[in-house]
């Protein structure tokens, strides 16, 4: 099974530890960068924006995103040199860095690929998983820097383990599994002497133009912007949020924590999904109904918006292509308090396939256009509750991960809102959770992880769940 969630759990064996920085003449290289008139992706520019504005937290508020993996046999120290520098040169989006001018206008720069050259370090033996976990963090800088991306191997008797923690401005879930297959082909390229030949991509940047050509379309008269706009009116003005108020100033920096769970085990997930065919639905808009129906259950209401993310890469050359390629769409339905699963299911279906719709269309796009009379009142470095659903058996390469011990983590970093992930294996489908870390949010998500679970068995055992508004204490 791919080892599938937080970096609190990757539990790497101890070993030497040998890591991969840019040299000092790429570092130079990078500040001397002439200026490119692409601009960033949407959600990378707020994610800068955000970045930016509150680098004085305390903590990190950007996302580290990792991978890790076991090669039988001694590393080949000069091969991994060469390996992780063709990786970087193969993928553009390692090429630029953002700055924040005076102007408040994020200007992308970008480095010539011959330029980036990577020297290893040896830090020595490394005793335990902590130590060699906050080593990878510390050694990992944030989204205003180029190198916010690293590479490194432990070794031990008979194996090696190999990890890549690259900042979320640069990846994203598939371009994590990606890196994955990437890195184990240059490797093994390198080593055989380039008889492997990894498959071509077209680059990040590309896709930046072609999403702010597309955006710039856009009116608040677009029927996907009107369809962003009255969902947003419909919430009260602003991105839904968790239904019960967690106790978290919107300007407050609050360290996340985490919480990963058994959802279902197999042959419950495939009579979930039974059940939910059966009323015009699948899988996924099964989630969604029960994320619903937990939510009514701890606080009441006749309405579920929520959003999700979404891979945006189009093209034949994007879909090897690293970066992060994702956007938020919208998935909303109405519950009745006289309705059950059953009813409310095939809702939610098919308001997760309207939601992707707009898979193009950028939330962050639909706010700048909103008019000031609709009273639309999101601020700037908003967060959203969000809902991800991932079926790891599908994901490419996924026989190879159970071969090599292959896993993707990311960080805790902040958090004011909370992540929901739930993601479907072979043998278990597991809910994980990223809150505030704060006694109220701890109390509150524990009664929603216990609703979901109760629902999804009841769904399981008996063919449906009633709604059961303010259930929960």
């Amino acid at each position: 099974m791919v080892n599938f969630g937080f970096i609190d759990e990757w539990h790497p064996t101890a070993g030497k530890l040998t890591s991969w920085r840019p040299a000092p003449e790429s570092l130079s290289a990078a500040r001397r960068a002439p200026a490119h008139p692409a601009p960033p992706s949407h959600q990378q520019e707020e994610y800068l924006r955000t970045t930016h504005r509150n680098a004085n937290a305390g903590l990190r508020v950007s996302r580290v995103c990792m991978i890790a993996f076991t090669i039988p046999g001694a590393p080949d120290h000069a091969a991994m040199t060469r390996t992780v520098e063709a990786f970087l040169r193969r993928h553009d989006t390692f090429w630029s860095w953002f700055a924040i001018t005076a102007a408040g206008r994020v200007q992308r720069r970008v480095l010539d690929p011959a330029d980036i050259r990577m020297v290893p370090t040896e830090h020595g033996v490394y005793a335990d998983s902590d130590a060699i976990r906050a080593h990878v963090l510390a050694e990992t800088p944030g989204p205003l820097d180029w190198d916010c991306f690293g590479f490194g191997i432990i070794e031990h008797a008979e194996s090696f383990t190999m990890y890549a923690a690259v900042d979320h401005l640069h990846t994203d879930g598939v371009a994590q599994a990606l890196s994955c297959v990437d890195l184990l082909t240059l490797y093994g390229s390198e080593l055989s002497g380039g008889s492997l030949i990894p498959a071509p991509v077209t680059g990040h940047i590309a896709y930046c133009e072609r999403e702010r050509r597309l955006s710039a379309e856009l009116t608040a008269e677009s029927p996907q912007i009107a369809v962003w706009l009255e969902l947003l009116r419909r919430n009260g003005g602003d991105v839904p949020g968790f239904p019960v108020d967690l106790w978290v100033d919107d300007d407050e920096h609050v360290r996340g924590a985490q919480v990963t769970t058994v959802l279902i085990d197999e042959p419950g997930a495939l009579r979930f999904e039974e059940v939910c065919r059966a009323h015009d639905g699948r899988f996924t808009g099964g989630l969604f109904a029960a994320a619903a129906l937990a939510e009514i259950e701890l606080a009441g209401g006749d309405w579920y918006f929520g959003l999700t993310p979404v891979n945006t890469r189009r093209t034949e050359g994007e879909a090897a292509s690293v970066g992060w390629y994702t956007n938020l769409i919208p998935v909303a339905f109405p519950v009745g308090a006289d309705q059950s699963f059953t009813h409310v299911v095939a809702a939610a279906q098919a308001a997760y396939d309207q939601g992707k719709d707009l898979t193009d269309v950028s939330l962050h796009r639909a706010l700048q256009l909103a008019p000031p009379e609709l009273g639309i009142r999101t601020r700037p470095g908003w967060t959203a509750r969000m809902l991800s659903y991932l079926d790891i058996r599908k994901m490419a390469g996924v026989e190879m991960f159970d071969k090599i011990d292959g896993g993707m983590f990311a960080n805790r970093g902040s958090s004011r809102e909370v992540y929901i992930w739930v993601n479907r294996f072979d043998d278990v489908t597991t809910l994980s959770l990223l809150f505030p870390d704060t006694p109220r949010a701890h109390e509150v998500i524990g009664r929603y992880v216990t609703a979901m679970r109760t629902i999804v068995a009841d769904v399981v055992a008996n063919g449906d769940r009633a709604v059961r508004v303010g259930a929960l204490p």
